[in-house]
């Protein structure tokens, strides 16, 4: 132990003479904690965001939105691909509602470029912070139009009530469109912190450019273990690079064997069909879930008014009086 602060020393790698100040319970280092003070307070506040995150998925599942976090380093081209994306999809699904919550810990420059493309989007600026949170997100949420959207129509029916993010009322099926829609959830550039934040989000996907190395994944692999879809962005300057797309996909894979991959371009267009395509895929997913919920929430009330009759004949047959 440290005799200075009490914390683990690292781990020594003679022969690379590497210092791993992973290599502990904690798998991290903070000067003044050890490292089953880390894990306590690490597994507090993520217990903490875990329920925010489940209320997340509560609200996106009833009124039939699909979140998806977008993660990467900074200058990956996040914002530039959303816009790229945003468009293309009002074109092919004018139907689908859009929204976009940016994180960043200062400005609102890219809220205002989803603006400026037309859709909705709120900003969230972290401060000293290098993540988003559930918490932030779902106080976001309830400032887009796709949430105000089915609390206008209940309200339309006198079903209003007031939402609060700790209650615990049931959700019920959504009253949105066929095609539902579609929130994307821009994180803080950074492949380390938001790895471990659970926003509700009902996968990561996790951007590399081609501009940032072929060895990102191995450097930074929570992020990619936890990702469902890996974009490899501003492929329209691999003439320009000395860059492997095939080694950086090998080193990906090795971190997450079932992570899919898809190459594109948001500057010429390269690949932005097959990433539309993945979309839609998801979106059809999210309705096919949302038929079976409303179908079981069905079958659960029909099974609740078989049980509410046959205690009332139980009660009726009890009254008859007994020869």
């Amino acid at each position: 132990m440290c005799i200075a602060c009490g914390c683990g020393l690292p781990e020594t790698g003679a022969e690379t003479g590497t210092l791993d100040y992973g290599a502990n319970p904690a798998g991290s280092s903070v000067t003044g904690m050890n490292a089953e003070r880390i894990v306590r307070i690490e597994e507090d506040v993520l217990a903490a965001n875990a329920r925010h995150a489940e209320q997340n998925r509560a609200h996106f599942t009833a009124h039939g939105v699909l979140a998806l976090n977008l993660v990467s380093s900074p200058g990956s081209g996040k914002t530039t691909l959303l816009v790229a994306t945003l468009r293309r999809l009002r074109e092919r699904m004018p139907e689908l509602a859009l929204a976009v919550i940016e994180g960043d810990q200062q400005t609102a420059t890219d809220a205002e470029r989803i603006r400026a493309a037309g859709v909705p989007a709120i900003q969230i600026n972290t401060g000293k912070g290098c993540h988003l949170d559930a918490r932030m997100v779902g106080e976001a949420f309830a400032r887009l139009p796709m949430y105000g959207h089915e609390h206008e129509h209940e309200h339309e029916h006198g079903h209003g009530h007031e939402h609060e993010h700790e209650h615990g009322h049931e959700h019920h099926p959504p009253h949105s469109s066929a095609q539902g829609g579609l929130l994307m959830i821009e994180n803080v550039g950074n492949l380390v912190c938001p790895a471990l934040w659970d926003l509700g989000e009902a996968a990561k996907i996790v951007m590399l450019s081609v501009t940032e190395g072929e060895d990102k994944a191995l450097k930074y692999p929570d992020m990619f273990a936890a990702a469902r879809l890996m974009l490899l962005t501003k492929t329209d300057l691999l003439p320009h690079l000395d860059f492997d797309v095939e080694t950086c996909v090998a080193n990906a894979l090795r971190i997450n064997p079932e992570l899919e991959v898809l190459q594109l371009s948001a500057r010429n267009g390269n690949g932005m069909d097959a990433w539309l395509d993945w979309l839609a895929a998801a979106l059809a997913r999210q309705r096919e879930g949302e038929e079976e919920i409303a179908t079981l929430a069905a079958l659960q009330r029909r099974i609740t008014a078989l049980e509410e009759e046959l205690a009332a004949l139980k009660q009726d047959t009890q009254r008859i009086p007994q020869e």
